[in-house]
C-alpha cells in the first residue's frame, strides 16, 4: 500500500523560498517514477501544480519558471522546490501519482504573506 507523506511547508513572505519533500512512508522499497504536486487553497479544489514522468518534467503555467519538481536518485523522494512564492501560492500542498490513483497524505501548509 502507498501512503505519501509530505514535509517541508512553512510561512514565508512574498519572494521567498520553500523545498517540500515527498516519501513513501509504507514500502520504502517502491521507486518513484512518476509523480505529481498538487496543492488546495483554502476554499477551492485541489488542482495539479507540477509532474515528472520518466525525467520529464510539466508545470501549470502559475508556476512555472518559480517551482522546479525532482525526484532524487535512489528514487525515494520527490521534491518541489518553490522560489519566489506569492500569496495565491499559499495552501496544503500534496504529493500523487500524475493521476492522483494512490491514497492521499495529510499535505504540508504553505503561507505566503508579508
Amino acid at each position: 500500500q502507498v501512503q505519501f507523506v509530505e514535509s517541508g511547508g512553512g510561512s514565508v513572505q512574498p519572494g521567498g523560498a520553500l523545498r517540500l519533500s515527498c516519501t513513501n512512508s509504507r514500502n520504502l522499497r517502491l521507486k518513484l517514477n512518476n509523480m505529481a504536486w498538487y496543492r488546495q487553497a483554502p476554499g477551492k479544489q485541489r488542482e495539479l501544480v507540477a509532474s515528472i514522468r520518466s525525467g520529464r518534467t510539466e508545470y501549470r503555467d502559475f508556476v512555472r519558471g518559480r517551482f522546479t519538481i525532482s525526484i532524487n536518485s535512489a528514487r525515494d523522494t520527490v521534491y518541489l522546490q518553490m522560489n519566489n512564492l506569492r500569496p495565491e501560492d499559499t495552501g496544503l500542498y500534496f504529493c500523487n501519482g500524475p493521476s492522483a490513483s494512490y491514497s492521499w497524505g495529510q499535505g504540508t501548509q504553505v503561507t505566503v504573506s508579508s
